[in-house]
């Protein structure tokens, strides 16, 4: 019965149906800023919606007599008496009145429900003895079924567009003629203009058949203030960061605030950009593995300027962040900044993986299994594994592993240990990152130019021409210090797209080799308690594919832990190399094989798409503006092919890299996704 009445939660009030997604679903509310006014004096609903007392006390603050329903709302009076309000007295407060069309009435009759009684349709439905002894199996025929009895819907004030919507829960199966009805049902009882609200692309694609205008869920993110990305609290100073030039400065106790998003990000506390990204930015990336707060909020320099240089408790939530400055006792009371990283820093099994030096042979693909995690790294045995399992309807480009072996004797012979010795006793190395980054890159470009042993090179380049015919290859790193319990380090090292020569292949190894030294990866490896020293590279030397779409997908909702159901999908079109960039948001989706409803959160907003390089490497080309990524019926087989990986990895949620070729899933990488917080 527990589980009914959550389904049943989940129905009743489309408004609702997504609430912990709320950054995407036009319900995210971020305060006002400190002195800020509302625009109008709270109305009777607001008051209502507040917390109110429990016992004895509760009898002081009666609730005024209120009609059950109503069969019309002819003014904004009615409206407030029968509304509930989510985030009452914030600049994005959702007031709701929950509706049912009773279409068996004749003629059909509208119920507006006293929402803040009732709160659920069935609920209204029982308790008024309208269907008083109605099973489960009834109530859902009206959502699912064009003979249904009643239409269940929820009408909204939308304060971002300035509007009145109507909207139904997101798996509804609604029809041409219903939807005609209750547009029909509701304009003729409601005093204001009002749109129908599309919370599916059927929704959406219904609206367009029945010609009614519509206003789209991904039309409401894009108003909205505030979006959560990481949830969680953080102490630091406030910097306002105004171009990449001054990430450089940034230092671990900073909640930086960044008017553009990064590829890359130095350790700080906090984060709040000004402008929208997506789950699986880098950025947002790094803030997870981290476990620091991140969101959206729109003119955050602006409204954050009388903060800068401040020392404030940061909370990042569903509903919205709070930013408080700390009084001078509770800023001198912090501890020390190195024992608070000593505290956040280290996790439960995010040690790097131990490796086994004692294999030096090049490993193929379809030999790979987790178990060989110990000689070539997560990625590149994960993605044996997803082979070894024949999903049906996907393709894993050929590859093979060159293990952790052959890096350590590279880096021994060249002396890397004494080398990174030298450069950590560099003065300013451990305070100043501006030093620690300059120090980095000229590593990096030693480790470039050091040569490796003929009779390797040579091994390398008969693996590449027997078993993948010399053609184009993706080089791609597969240390032993990411995909961890406690750490991704997704993003962190470098892949080589389309190499297609020996002399290439040779390069893009030792540049994959050399990333361990990518400043991105050894602030986020520090942060997580684990040095340079204890890190090995294996490197996965893949086809290189042309893709049409590409992009990442996780096996349960980002946003909440609680909807394992739900399959988020972010995508770009031609190769995914951008997916995770963050420069432009991605088109994304939610799907839910429960609803079996498909919500659009976002569509590509690319102009431009990389493909693969006759010459080698990629190109950009320019693309049609709007046409959409993804489709329905792919969303459905992605969402599909996401479960089977998962279950492959005894049903551990999974971070999906993918791809399409013509029709075809081919599926590049598989990862735990790894979540942390603060």
């Amino acid at each position: 019965m527990k589980n009914d009445s959550n389904r049943q939660k989940k129905k009743d009030g489309a408004a609702l149906a997504w609430l912990p997604v709320l950054a995407l679903c036009a319900m995210a509310v971020a305060p006002a800023p400190a002195g800020a006014q509302l625009a109008r004096k709270p109305s009777y609903y607001q008051q209502q919606n507040q917390p109110q007392p429990e016992g004895p006390a509760a009898q002081l603050v009666p609730r005024p007599a209120v009609p059950a329903s109503l069969p019309a709302l002819r003014s904004q009076g009615d409206f407030d008496t029968l509304a509930r309000v989510y985030d009452a007295g914030t600049p994005m407060q959702l007031a709701h009145v929950l509706f049912a069309i009773d279409r068996q009435a004749k003629p059909a009759r509208m119920h507006y429900i006293d929402t803040p009684r009732f709160q659920l349709h069935v609920r209204f439905l029982r308790d008024t003895r309208l269907t008083p002894n109605t099973v489960k199996r009834e109530i859902d025929r009206n959502y699912l079924v064009p003979d249904r009895r009643f239409l269940f819907g929820t009408l909204s004030w939308q304060q971002n567009i300035g509007t009145f919507t109507y909207e139904f829960w997101e798996g509804d199966r609604l029809t041409v003629p219903l939807l005609r009805e209750a547009e029909a049902q509701v304009k003729a009882s409601f005093f204001a203009p009002v749109k129908f609200k599309t919370n599916s692309t059927l929704h959406e694609r219904i609206a367009k058949e029945a010609g009614i205008d519509f206003v789209s869920q991904e039309a409401l993110i894009r108003e909205q203030p505030f979006l959560p990305m990481n949830l969680g609290t953080a102490t630091g100073r406030v910097r306002i960061v105004n171009d990449a030039s001054g990430l450089n400065a940034l230092l671990p106790d900073d909640i930086a605030v960044l008017r553009e998003v990064p590829i890359n990000l130095p350790p700080v506390a906090g984060v709040l950009t000004e402008r929208p990204s997506t789950a699986l930015s880098h950025v947002n990336l790094l803030a997870k593995g981290w476990g620091i707060p991140n969101a959206y909020v729109r003119d955050a320099a602006t409204v954050l300027k009388a903060h800068a240089g401040q020392w404030v408790a940061l909370k990042v939530a569903a509903s919205g962040y709070q930013l408080r400055r700390l009084t001078p006792e509770e800023i001198a009371a912090l501890p020390p900044r190195a024992v608070r990283a000593a505290a956040t820093g280290a996790l439960p099994g995010s040690k790097a993986v131990k490796p086994d030096l004692r294999e030096t042979r090049l490993l193929p693909l379809a030999s790979l299994r987790a178990r060989h995690s110990v000689q070539c790294g997560s990625k590149a045995a994960n993605l044996g594994a997803v082979l070894a399992a024949r999903i049906p309807s996907t393709t894993v480009p050929d590859g093979f592993c060159i293990p952790f072996a052959h890096y350590d004797r590279f880096m021994r012979s060249n002396g890397l240990a004494e080398r990174i010795a030298r450069m950590q006793q560099q003065p300013g190395f451990a305070g100043d990152p501006q030093v620690r980054q300059k120090a980095l890159a000229q590593l990096r470009d030693e480790i470039v130019q050091w040569p490796v042993e003929p009779a390797t090179a040579a091994a390398w380049r008969a693996a590449w021409q027997a078993q993948l015919g010399g053609g184009g290859v993706f080089v791609r790193s597969s240390s032993n210090s990411e995909d961890l319990p406690g750490f991704s380090g997704a993003g962190l090292y470098t892949t080589v797209p389309n190499v297609k020569t020996g002399d290439a292949l040779e390069l893009a190894v030792k540049k994959v080799w050399a990333s361990v030294f990518n400043p991105e990866a050894w602030e986020a490896r520090s942060a997580a308690g684990f040095g340079a020293e204890s890190v090995l590279m294996g490197v996965f030397v893949q086809t290189a594919i042309d893709s049409t779409n590409a992009g990442v997908m996780i096996t349960r909702d980002p946003f909440d832990a609680g909807h394992p159901h739900v399959t988020y999908i972010s995508a770009k079109r031609g190769i995914g190399i951008r997916v995770v960039e963050g420069k432009r948001v991605a088109e994304q989706v939610m799907y839910s094989s429960w609803s079996k409803a498909i919500q659009v959160l976002s569509r590509s907003a690319e102009e431009t798409a990389l493909q693969l390089d006759k010459d080698g490497g990629v190109k950009e080309v320019p693309v049609e503006v709007g046409r959409h990524v993804l489709t329905d019926e792919l969303v459905v087989r992605l969402a599909a092919v996401g479960a089977a990986v998962k279950r492959t990895f005894n049903a551990v949620d999974q971070d999906i890299e993918w791809a399409t070729v013509g029709d075809k899933i081919v599926l590049l990488q598989a990862r735990p996704y790894v979540e942390r917080r603060r």
